[in-house]
């Protein structure tokens, strides 16, 4: 198929070594499931397009780029992933996702319009924002849903949404925070539909274009990512600087003052958007050494080792992910931390509900923050 050797050109699949470190190093391979990433660059090379589509196991792929990273032929089996994803879409491939798909049905209902949204109730009194122009945009993503989704596992993504505007209050910025944002599209385009993601693109695009913002602030992970890369060719012209939270006030440290705190130890998650995939490792670390009495401890897989929550495009939800998340949680308690720092909302939300499970909550469960709320607690 043409396709197929397309994409075997863009991702260099054909550059592949056979040497299967992809397949060793896959946290869903290692957990004991029947995958393998090498499998797919072969069948792409050989362009077996049933052995693709029809197999059922390409939506395993927690797209975590720890094989990219690891690859000695700098294969770029994350990007295939996600074409090859895009080719079973369009013949009516779709993974099985979990909570009955109501997410994915509410990211196209989005990108279709014209569906009223509540999306300012998050915002308390002593917050201030500008609905439509400024200099600084916000970026809230998809929290507010979250919070509604997913009440049984006493998630509260928000309180980071909050604490961001809190943050960025207190150094003087309004941020521009919009009524008609929607979701960026992240899990649509990694699950194949790209349509209804370049819906999202361009009026996302726009939103921001008309806001006259010169810096787009962006707390959740997997909106920064889409925001610095797939929607790069939907700019007209030069783009604002996209930033994540911690860079934003991490850039900022000395402007800010934080009381002393009794004392605790904290370690940190690294998202697979942030750390793997877009390279940013320090200001999180920065922000959370600047606290007083504050602790930071590294996990056992840090950086660019950290294990991923396994929960991407909503797309995993087996036994396999579950175990990965519990033995992240267990890392995360060898450490001795007190509290573990998120820095993406799906983070949170998979690890809570890891911890919900009643054989291993004794074991596994570990207070959690987000990293703009421990941030914004300890100001003065």
């Amino acid at each position: 198929m043409p396709e197929l050797a397309e994409a075997a050109r863009r991702t260099k699949a054909w550059a592949c070594y056979d040497c299967g470190k992809c397949t060793a190093t896959c946290p869903i391979a290692r957990s004991g499931a029947e995958y393998s990433p090498r499998r797919h660059v072969l069948a792409t090379n050989l362009g077996q397009r049933q052995e693709i589509v029809e197999n059922g196991s390409l939506y395993a792929c927690l797209t975590c780029r720890l094989c990219d990273q690891r690859c000695p032929a700098q294969v770029s089996y994350t990007e295939l992933v996600q074409k090859l994803r895009e080719l079973s879409y369009r013949e009516g491939v779709e993974p099985e996702c979990p909570h009955g798909g109501a997410l994915q049905s509410l990211m196209r209902m989005m990108a279709q319009g014209g569906t009223q949204q509540d999306r300012m109730g998050w915002l308390s009194g002593d917050l201030k924002t500008e609905p439509k122009q400024g200099s600084v945009f916000y970026w809230t993503g998809c929290a507010m849903y979250y919070d509604a989704f997913f009440t049984d596992f006493e998630v509260t993504t928000l309180e980071g949404t909050r604490a961001a505007v809190r943050l960025m209050n207190r150094l003087g910025v309004i941020p521009v925070v919009s009524p008609e944002e929607r979701c960026c599209g992240h899990d649509l385009l990694w699950n194949g539909d790209r349509k209804n993601f370049e819906l999202l693109a361009k009026h996302n695009v726009k939103l921001l274009a008309d806001s006259g913002a010169e810096v787009l602030v962006v707390s959740c992970a997997e909106c920064l990512r889409t925001w610095k890369i797939d929607y790069q060719p939907f700019f007209q012209g030069r783009p604002p600087r996209i930033m994540h939270l911690s860079e934003f006030m991490a850039e900022r440290l000395p402007e800010l003052k934080f009381k002393a705190d009794a004392g605790r130890r904290v370690t940190f998650q690294d998202p697979c958007r942030l750390g793997r995939h877009l390279g940013i490792y320090d200001p999180p670390r920065q922000l959370l050494s600047a606290l007083p009495g504050v602790e930071l401890v590294e996990m056992r897989h840090s950086g660019p080792a950290a294990q991923c929550c396994a929960g991407g495009t909503w797309s995993n939800c087996d036994r396999f992910a579950k175990q990965i998340q519990v033995e992240r949680l267990r890392e995360a308690r060898a450490t001795g931390a007190e509290v573990l720092v998120t820095a993406c909302p799906k983070c949170q939300i998979h690890f809570r509900c890891a911890m919900k499970d009643p054989n291993l909550k004794g074991e596994i469960e570990i207070e959690m923050r987000d990293l703009a709320e421990l941030v914004a607690g300890a100001l003065v």
